[in-house]
């Protein structure tokens, strides 16, 4: 059990600690910094151990509150004599992986989803129904007559748009009863991607021109991190509900729907030599529309490894050498993410520029995007 008078006594001693050993190893910190930051790790994580274990003592029944104010034999003679409970649990280690790791595979389906894919068979569908299309017995005939059949036990286009919308702020169809949409997401989520770009741009400039390249002092994790933990906590709240099961079902349905667009007889219908040339090929003969395939298809997998990355523990990590190196998993990813969304005119590098927002009207009726005051593309409905 810790008591008042312990604890500054331990703050004393560590303070004491860290100046001398900054006093004795002052040339060496100067010439290799990532000295300094091994040192203050260490220092810190024998703090840590020490709090765990003094939080892990019972305490007495009264948390102490009889021998702060005096009453029974456990009065304490003196304030340092009181006891001083240690920190609580930490609010960010309370995130469960395996929502924000539903939340990552719900992105990669939106952007599938913005391509057209699900559009696009249904629409091929149609044309099966009314045998305007020639096909009859191949692969992809059976399978759009048993995806016609299953369709009743799906969630429907409005249900996943209405999903969309609640986690991600995305599309405009008004969100089901008592949700709310999550306006902040996209803003966010560009912040992070921003901050972990920069920080790998000066990483490289720092090697290539500086004369001490790995200084601490030139790009910092802490902006990074707390742009993931942002970003994490929002995601914490708009990943409850029926999220985990709706992307199970909705990456099945991905599934099946390549297989009847890469069926034999579906790409021989086309002339196309693959799944995603038939869905290019049908969006723009039946829907008029240019669909930016590959952009989509990256952001995509790049956005989903992105939120996959921040599932995991890896932004608590305040060793600088240690994040850096769990870092760069991401890094090429960002980058990529960062090129196709300014392709597609929805985030721009850097702090200047503001990012897209989804602002529908009132009336759940689409609002033009616009961006750094540029009206841009209206969003797509139905």
């Amino acid at each position: 059990m810790s008591k008042n008078g312990e604890n500054h006594s331990l703050q004393e001693r560590l303070a004491a600690l860290k100046e001398t050993l900054v006093d004795q190893l002052g040339p060496q910190l100067v010439q290799n910094p990532q000295l300094a930051d091994v040192l203050t790790q260490q220092i810190e994580d024998m703090l840590a151990r020490v709090v765990t274990e003094e939080m892990k003592a019972p305490a007495p029944p009264d948390g102490g509150f009889a021998e702060l104010i005096g009453i029974g034999n456990e009065a304490a003679p003196k304030v340092s004599e009181t006891r001083l409970p240690q920190d609580v649990e930490g609010y960010d280690e309370q995130v469960a992986s395996d929502r924000i790791l539903a939340v990552a595979d719900l992105y990669y389906l939106y952007q599938h989803e913005k391509v057209g894919v699900f559009r696009a068979v249904k629409k091929l569908q149609e044309l099966f129904n009314a045998g305007a299309v020639r096909l009859s017995s191949g692969d992809g005939a059976y399978g759009l007559y048993r995806f016609d059949r299953r369709s009743i036990l799906r969630y429907t286009y409005k249900q996943r748009m209405q999903t969309y919308r609640r986690v991600f702020g995305y599309t405009t169809v008004p969100p089901m009863r008592s949700a709310k949409p999550n306006t902040q997401f996209h803003g966010l989520f560009v912040q992070f991607v921003n901050n972990v770009a920069e920080f790998w741009r000066d990483k490289r400039i720092s090697d290539v021109i500086r004369e001490r390249a790995f200084d601490p002092s030139f790009g910092s994790i802490a902006t990074v991190r707390r742009a993931g933990l942002d970003l994490r906590n929002n995601l914490k709240w708009s990943s409850y509900g029926h999220v985990n099961v709706f992307r199970i079902e909705a990456l099945q349905l991905l599934e099946e729907s390549f297989k009847i667009l890469g069926a034999e007889d579906v790409r021989k219908l086309f002339g196309a030599d693959n799944a995603w040339d038939v869905l290019e090929e049908i969006m723009l003969r039946y829907f008029n529309e240019d669909v930016n395939a590959s952009q989509r298809h990256r952001l995509a997998t790049s956005g989903r490894s992105i939120i996959r990355w921040l599932a995991h523990k890896y932004i608590l990590n305040s060793s600088r050498a240690e994040f850096e190196a769990l870092l760069r998993e991401i890094a090429d990813s960002v980058e990529e993410w960062l090129t196709s969304a300014e392709t597609l005119g929805i985030a721009y590098r850097g702090h200047t520029q503001r990012v897209v927002a989804f602002e529908p009207r009132g009336n759940g009726a689409p609002e033009g995007i616009r961006f750094a005051d540029r009206p841009l593309k209206r969003v797509e409905q139905g």
